[in-house]
């Protein structure tokens, strides 16, 4: 669980900045890193246009259990009893934020289950808690330009262990993920630099701090530690993900996130479904329709879907939309590029390293496996040598 910093410096957020501040510095979150590399436009919607939005039902959902199980895991000389805990939650439920009854209901039953299934697993008294909800902001530096970020954010819980500490982030999600995602969690590893930053003799004892995954709904946790090498590919990660975000556009990337996104209404590539309707919109429905139809018969009216493509895609520069929607699909604009890498600006960059000779014929998936060896600079390097040879723009067609 993360809060974004709001300080004085983020007011200076524009389009295209992302903060007019001495050094460039930059105060951010997780959540909102994490927003950005999920979908570059809900993070410009959220932090650069500041644009307010209704919590989901599931976050409201969330933000209940975790207050539940800080109460659960606070108090005096005793902890809450099952009976005290189901009070709290019952007692803090709005079931205003649910549209719909049974959602709500369903919703209600899965809160309840979810703490008698956490007080059934485990003994609250028997914990050794260091700290709940433990506030942080860590300090990166930039290697390349020398700017500092901060970074911000909520532990849930912190315990002391035989050997050393585990540090625990609650999960509310329905799928348990491989433990491949946790190794590789970058939520975790900025909670161990925090965590590090409070102790940071405890740095000579990484093999036995625990990061783990808490999940409620199953009452399992996945856990991993992380190396020195590995925090020093973490902080990097991060550095690149703010350079990112410096020279993004904010492009729209669909996901089964979507589904749950609160700016729906404003995004290219849903708005066209809450447009409210006109003449003129009678008039591209039906050019959507025809299109739709003229697909579906393609193989023997090729010429004429190529036409209506060309009324969709002139639609949707229009209404500056990503998809416009029929009774039953849904047409999405793509976008394809092609890319070659300038092969005498690779040479000089991999002869240095001795890996030309892998990648002599310039095979995608061999660069790709070299790339991954290399350090953050010689990637970036590599990455400057691409060039777009090719670029189109079509449509594709989806089931609602």
């Amino acid at each position: 669980m993360f809060l974004f910093c709001h300080t004085a410096s983020l007011s200076s957020f524009r389009k295209l900045q992302v903060v007019n501040h001495p050094n460039n510095l930059m105060n951010t979150s997780f959540s909102a890193l994490n927003t950005f590399k999920t979908c570059p436009l809900k993070y410009k919607f959220q932090v650069v246009d500041r644009i307010k939005a209704k919590r989901s039902p599931e976050a409201v959902f969330g933000t209940l259990i975790h207050d539940t199980m800080k109460f659960i895991h606070t108090g005096g000389f005793t902890n809450p009893s099952l009976k005290e805990a189901l009070n709290h939650f019952s007692t803090h439920w709005n079931p205003d934020v649910f549209d719909d009854e049974i959602d709500e209901r369903s919703a209600f039953a899965q809160g309840i289950n979810i703490i008698q299934l956490y007080y059934k697993k485990n003994d609250p008294a028997m914990a050794k808690i260091v700290d709940l909800e433990s506030r942080f902001v860590i300090e990166l530096e930039d290697g390349q330009s020398k700017e500092k970020h901060f970074v911000s954010g909520i532990i849930d819980r912190i315990d002391k262990t035989d050997e050393g500490y585990e540090i625990i982030d609650y999960k509310t999600s329905k799928k348990m993920p491989p433990q491949k995602s946790i190794d590789n969690n970058l939520q975790l590893l900025i909670y161990l630099l925090a965590f590090l930053k409070r102790y940071p003799k405890e740095e000579s004892n990484l093999d036995n701090i625990n990061l783990s995954l808490y999940f409620l709904r199953h009452s399992a946790r996945l856990s991993s530690t992380k190396t020195a090498e590995e925090l020093q590919k973490g902080r990097e990660e991060v550095i690149e993900i703010i350079h990112q975000i410096k020279d993004s556009d904010f492009p729209a990337i669909m996901s089964p996130l979507c589904g749950w996104c609160e700016h729906q209404k404003i995004c290219p590539m849903w708005k066209h479904k809450f447009k409210e309707e006109t003449l003129d919109d009678e008039q591209q429905k039906e050019i959507i329709e025809k299109y739709l139809k003229a697909q579906e018969n393609a193989k023997i009216e090729r010429g004429k879907a190529a036409e209506l493509q060309k009324k969709i895609l002139e639609i949707m520069e229009q209404e500056d939309v990503g998809r416009l929607f029929g009774e039953n699909k849904i047409v999405a604009k793509t976008h394809r590029q092609t890319f070659a890498y300038n092969e005498n600006e690779l040479k000089k960059i991999l002869e240095k390293k001795d890996l030309w000779d892998t990648v002599l014929k310039l095979n995608q998936a061999q660069l790709k496996k070299v790339m991954e060896t290399l350090p953050l600079p010689e990637k970036k390097e590599i990455e400057k040598t691409r060039e777009l040879i090719r670029e189109s723009w079509g449509l594709s067609i989806k089931k609602k």
